[in-house]
C-alpha cells in the first residue's frame, strides 16, 4: 500500500504552501514586496498496465491503462510581479518605481543587487544609500550645503542651494529590467541577484525601453492581498487535514489486514 507515502507527500506540499503564505502575510507592510506562490507537480507513476498495450487475451489495444500516481512535489516558489499601490510619504529621498524595473545597488563585495524598495537614505558622507547602507548606482552624493533636492521622473537628481537660483544636477538614477523577473534570486532585505534564469539586466534611464519612471515623495506598498492569502491558507489547511485522514484510513486498513486470521 502506497497510500501512507502518497499522503505524506501531500502533507509536506501543503506545509510548504502554508510556509509561503505565512511569509507573504508577514511582509504585508514591506515596501516593494511582491507575493510568492508555491507551485506543485505530480510525482512518477507506476505503470501497472501501459496505455496502448495489447491485451493478451484477445489482442485488443488497452485504451487507458492502469497508472498509479506516487504523490506530489514542489516545483517552484515563484514571485508574482505586480505593481503595488503608490502612497505619498513626503520624504525627499523616497522614490517609487511607477512601472517596470529595479534600482541597482552596490553590495560590499562590489557586486550588484536589485531592489524596488525606494525608501532611500543619506549616509554620513552624503551618498544616497538604501536602509542597509548600500550605495544606489550610479552613486549620487548630496553636498552638505544643499538645502533640498529634487528627483524628476527621468531619475535626474538636482540640488538647491541658498543664494543660487538655478539647481545643480548631481547625477541620474538608472533602472534595470529583466526578461524573466521570476528568475531573480531573493537574498533578503528587499534585494535580488541576477541569475542565469533571469537573464542579464537591461540598464537604462527611467522611462526608456519599457522601464518605469520615478516618483519622488512616494513609496510602493506590498502587493500582498490579505483576503486572497487567508483564503489560500484555509484551502491549504483543509488539504493538510484531508491528507492526514488518508494516513489514518490507510493505517486502519493495514491494522485490519494484520488482524485477519
Amino acid at each position: 500500500m502506497n497510500a501512507l507515502q502518497i499522503a505524506a507527500t501531500g502533507m509536506s506540499a501543503q506545509q510548504t504552501r502554508v510556509d509561503v503564505i505565512s511569509n507573504n502575510l508577514a511582509n504585508m507592510s514591506t515596501t516593494g514586496y511582491n507575493a510568492r506562490r508555491a507551485e506543485f507537480a505530480d510525482l512518477f507513476y507506476q505503470q501497472a498496465v501501459r496505455p496502448g498495450s495489447i491485451a493478451a487475451s484477445d489482442g485488443t489495444m488497452v485504451p487507458a491503462g492502469v497508472q498509479l500516481g506516487l504523490g506530489v512535489r514542489p516545483t517552484a516558489v515563484s514571485i508574482q510581479p505586480q505593481q503595488g499601490t503608490l502612497v505619498h510619504s513626503q520624504g525627499d529621498l523616497d522614490i517609487a518605481i511607477d512601472g517596470n524595473g529595479y534600482l541597482e545597488v552596490t553590495l560590499p563585495s562590489g557586486g550588484a543587487a536589485y531592489t524596488r524598495d525606494g525608501g532611500l537614505k543619506r549616509s554620513a558622507e552624503g551618498q544616497i544609500v538604501t536602509s542597509d547602507g548600500f550605495p544606489v548606482a550610479p552613486g549620487v552624493t548630496i553636498p552638505e550645503e544643499a538645502r533640498s533636492i529634487s528627483i524628476n521622473p527621468a531619475g535626474e537628481v538636482y540640488a538647491y542651494f541658498n543664494g543660487r537660483a538655478e539647481p545643480e544636477m548631481l547625477g541620474q538614477f538608472t533602472l534595470a529590467g529583466f526578461v524573466n523577473e521570476k528568475g531573480l534570486e531573493a537574498i533578503g532585505s528587499n534585494l535580488f541577484l541576477e541569475t542565469g534564469a533571469s537573464g542579464a539586466p537591461t540598464v537604462g534611464p527611467p522611462g526608456a525601453e519599457g522601464l518605469g519612471t520615478l516618483r519622488q515623495g512616494y513609496l510602493e506598498e506590498s502587493s500582498v492581498d490579505p483576503v486572497r492569502e487567508v483564503t489560500e491558507l484555509i484551502k491549504a489547511q483543509r488539504g493538510y487535514e484531508l491528507n492526514a485522514k488518508v494516513i489514518t484510513a490507510a493505517d486502519q486498513m493495514l491494522s485490519a489486514t494484520v488482524q485477519v486470521r
